[in-house]
């Protein structure tokens, strides 16, 4: 296969930071070093492997330590997994959230769209991240969905104590949008923004969003951008198909998309104290 993917007509980038993609997925077991050279190929320098759960965040951690200085990983559990974690689940994330490696705590937050794990269990396991983040002086990595306000408040009353943070793919309304920016959080712009049938609200949003709280993710193997052309026949997402995230929110922001890769990319560096090249 051609290490070289699909890109925006005439456009090219270098330097791009994919701050949300799940490389421990079962979707890369196969190709994951080809997936990191086409990623590589695209301009996609450096990217934060999403920890979901104790397992998925120690594996995230052993690729950031065998990939230094291009992955990087986050440490938590997702409210999908809050209502399973051992009873010393907060004792082990403390251990992880220590490694230099573990640049974020999460992915925590509350999804009652599914609700995999009891809403209270999602609650309690949240507010115990947004702790452990505070103490560890690092940033946060959000979930929300369809929690009508409950996540907000929990975080509010923590938000100051935080050393930042992103509200990952961020799907939600105006004023979702407006209680995020107030708690001080970047938000994170995925391929639903690429969507003609779901993400006309956040195309309309993504011009009030300040450039400097723009992160740009694929959030793969999940949302595969629908932009691309030509199509692909897998429906699998993968951090090289970054730059069509890109060039979708640039055109909806009315600006130009290389000065905003250096934006985003500042941004993340700045967040999660990434190096810069």
């Amino acid at each position: 296969m051609s290490p070289h993917l699909p890109r925006p007509a005439g456009l090219g980038y270098a330097d791009l930071v994919d701050i949300g993609v799940n490389l421990t997925a079962s979707q890369f077991d196969d190709d994951l070093p080809a997936v990191l050279e086409r990623a590589r190929a695209a301009g996609v320098s450096r990217q934060l492997v999403t920890g979901t759960d104790l397992p998925h965040s120690r594996s995230a951690m052993a690729l950031a330590d065998a990939h230094r200085g291009e992955l990087f990983a986050t440490a938590g559990v997702h409210p999908h997994a809050a209502g399973t974690v051992p009873a010393d689940w907060r004792q082990q994330l403390d251990a992880l959230l220590a490694d230099p490696e573990v640049r974020a705590a999460g992915e925590t937050g509350l999804d009652f769209n599914r609700d995999y794990s009891p809403r209270p269990d999602q609650e309690a396991v949240f507010v115990a991240q947004l702790e452990l983040a505070a103490e560890r002086e690092k940033p946060v990595f959000l979930h929300e969905r369809d929690s009508e306000g409950r996540f907000f408040e929990l975080l509010e009353p923590l938000a100051d104590d935080l050393a930042g943070g992103v509200l990952h793919c961020f799907t939600g309304s105006e004023r979702d949008l407006d209680r995020a920016l107030e708690a001080g959080l970047h938000i994170g712009i995925t391929g639903w923004i690429c969507d003609e049938r779901r993400g006309g609200t956040l195309q309309t949003l993504a011009r009030r969003i300040p450039a400097d709280r723009l992160l740009i993710e694929t959030d793969a193997p999940w949302l595969l951008p629908r932009t691309i052309r030509p199509r692909r026949k897998s429906r699998r997402n993968e951090p090289g198909l970054l730059p069509w995230v890109l060039a979708t929110l640039a055109a909806c922001r009315d600006e130009d998309p290389v000065q905003l890769a250096r934006i985003t990319t500042d941004n993340a560096c700045r967040l999660f104290d990434l190096p810069r090249p």
